[in-house]
């Protein structure tokens, strides 16, 4: 998931109790939280630390009008300055970080993540009374919807609209968004989850009540195999949002998604505009994490990071209401805005879940000698510099974020957080073992700046060792969709990947897992490893969650060390500047980005 379009996996559960508590991080500065303390100007941001506990509200907690914002106005129009457009708006298919962004505006859940005034993060009912009620040791989650929520167009929201959000996540059509939940309710761990309800509700079939259950019009029950304790953190997933019944329109609700959030789409120029309005059906009471202060979203797209960086420092006309999503500083400017107090005070920023990496195709890269070959050469370096240094991020060795618990901050395999220059000789000797200089590798990647200059690194470096690599591009709206096609006939590419929720489960499952290899999944590498595959089914059933915590990372280890289907490369980093006018700007550990359901339009400056 991205300021970059990042693949949206966000942290995995760590099996937890029942009712307990999951986690999320602290590592910003400048955000964290209304009550969060901004650095002193020009000091940059700490390193990322491993996350602390959240708990799950009750119904109190669940219960709106959200926490007012300190000296926050309602009124006025935010200018949204961001490069990549999306290209889903269904929930279902939303699972990129910039498309979520837009989604927390629009959509809303069963659940959600609350960041109240004092940096603290709750899982809250959003849709539901609140984060759920557990019985059966966590096989069976209860839910209950509010009263008075509805859709845009102001028809209630009904167990009915939520029992077709889930059964139409098992349709063919549903490619590109997150599938814990399908697979929890299927018992399976694979992409054989869709035999479960092969066509979705579209040819009459349904799940059974054993399955989930909707007995009255506000009442929703899952039914598991097994414990699922992360069930309400991953319910406050953007593409588990809620689809309705009458109105879907399957394929072509990806482009006019009926909204339930406190905005509405008013219009939209696919790649070039989209206007949020307010949704007038959408009932602050019910809604605990929301604001909604703005009137309106003026949101634009083609702007590179050195544009909206420009406009933000500028600070100028309809600048001074501009803020960006998930457009970082650029290279060039950002040591000037990190060190000149007039622009660091307009500045949020902190780590993000997301790992750099460099995919590569074991179907096609068959000989673990070549992608060793691959591992050494990468230079950690030059792909970081591509994303602005220090301001991009930091180096890493794993997959598993430093955000997570477990991480082994000097766990360092190939050497490369002490070399990150790569170690080309290395990576030559490894390619004449295996017979395979002049090796040529399909390349792609995207035509966003930073994607492109890291590409010219990471193509220079393996020629050096003995690759012959041939470089394409497509655009970042579907680059996703592109390196997700099985057959899709490249090597290499970039895949940057965050936890769902705090847990390595919800990292290497998804990356790694080869029963979860199709169209659209997220294993982009086809890792289909029996060792691998069994590990994944034993880790699950561990409830300890340190114990849990330990196992993923011992797994993860082994994928990377001892198999190389893809090389990672550095932690992401986010910096978010606004214009001067924009109010109540704070860095949200969980969304790793601004929290844009806080801000609000400063309109008595003098």
């Amino acid at each position: 998931m991205s300021m970059r379009t990042l693949r949206k996996g966000r942290a995995a559960g760590v099996s937890l109790a029942v009712a307990g508590t999951l986690l999320l991080g602290a590592c910003s500065s400048g955000g964290g939280g209304g009550g969060g303390e901004e650095e002193e100007g020009g000091q940059e941001s700490a390193a990322p630390e491993e996350l602390t506990a959240i708990s799950f509200g009750d119904e109190a907690a669940s219960t709106g009008p959200a926490e007012p914002v300190p000296d926050a106005q309602p009124g006025g129009t935010v200018n949204v300055f961001e490069d990549v457009p999306p290209d889903h708006l269904d929930p279902a298919q939303i699972y990129v970080s910039h498309e979520q962004n837009i989604a927390r505006l629009i959509h809303r859940g069963l659940t959600a993540v609350q960041l109240d005034n004092d940096g603290n993060y709750t899982v809250v009912g959003d849709l539901a009374t609140d984060s759920g009620q557990a019985s059966d040791g966590g096989r069976t989650w209860t839910y209950t919807l509010k009263e008075d929520i509805r859709f845009a167009d102001g028809s209630p929201i009904t167990s009915a609209d939520i029992r077709h959000t889930f059964e139409r996540q098992f349709a063919p059509f549903i490619t590109q968004g997150p599938t814990y939940i399908q697979q929890w309710l299927a018992g399976t761990g694979g992409s054989d989850y869709r035999e479960l309800l092969p066509e979705g509700p579209y040819e009459g079939d349904h799940l059974p009540d054993s399955v989930l259950e909707t007995p009255d019009e506000r009442t929703i029950v899952f039914h598991f195999d097994q414990p699922q304790n992360d069930l309400p953190y991953a319910l406050s997933i953007a593409g588990y949002a809620v689809v309705s019944d009458e109105h879907d329109t399957r394929e072509a609700y990806d482009q006019e998604p009926m909204t339930s959030g406190p905005y509405r789409i008013a219009e939209h120029r696919p790649g070039r505009s989209m206007t949020l309005a307010r949704n007038e059906h959408w009932v602050p009471e019910t809604d605990p994490t929301r604001h909604a202060y703005p009137d309106a979203f003026e949101i634009s797209f083609g702007h590179t990071q050195e544009d909206s960086t420009a406009r933000l420092m500028a600070d100028n006309g309809e600048n001074q209401y501009g803020i960006t999503f998930s457009n970082g500083l650029d290279a060039g400017n950002g040591p000037t805005v990190m060190e000149d107090p007039q622009y660091r005070e307009r500045l949020v920023d902190g780590y993000q879940s997301y790992v750099w990496s460099l995919a590569i195709n074991t179907d096609t890269v068959t000989d673990v000698r070549v992608r060793q070959a691959i591992a050494h050469a990468l230079p950690l370096n030059g792909v970081l510099n591509a994303y602005g240094g220090s301001i991009g991020g930091q180096y890493a060795a794993s997959h598993i974020s430093p955000l997570l618990p477990g991480h082994q901050p000097d766990w360092d395999p190939f050497g490369k957080l002490a070399a990150p220059q790569g170690d080309i000789e290395r990576a030559r000797e490894l390619l004449e073992e295996a017979d395979a200089v002049g090796f040529e590798l399909s390349y792609v990647h995207h035509t966003a700046a930073e994607d492109q200059q890291a590409a010219v690194a990471v193509a220079d470096a393996l020629e050096s060792a003995g690759f012959e690599v041939n470089r394409s591009e497509v655009p970042p709206e579907t680059y996703y969709d592109t390196i997700g096609v099985v057959d899709g006939g490249y090597d290499i590419y970039r895949s940057s990947w965050g936890h769902d929720w705090l847990s390595a489960g919800t990292v290497i499952p998804p990356l790694f897992d080869g029963r979860q290899i199709q169209d659209g999944a997220s294993n982009y590498s086809h890792l289909d490893d029996e060792y691998v595959n069994s590990e994944i089914d034993r880790i699950r059933g561990i409830q300890d969650a340190a114990e849990a915590a330990a196992a993923w990372v011992e797994l993860s280890e082994h994928i990377e060390q001892e198999l190389v289907p893809s090389v990672p490369g550095f932690a992401y980093r986010q910096t978010i500047m606004h214009g001067s006018l924009i109010g109540g700007a704070v860095f949200n550990d969980d969304f790793g980005t601004v929290d844009m359901r806080r801000i609000y339009v400063i309109q008595d400056a003098d």
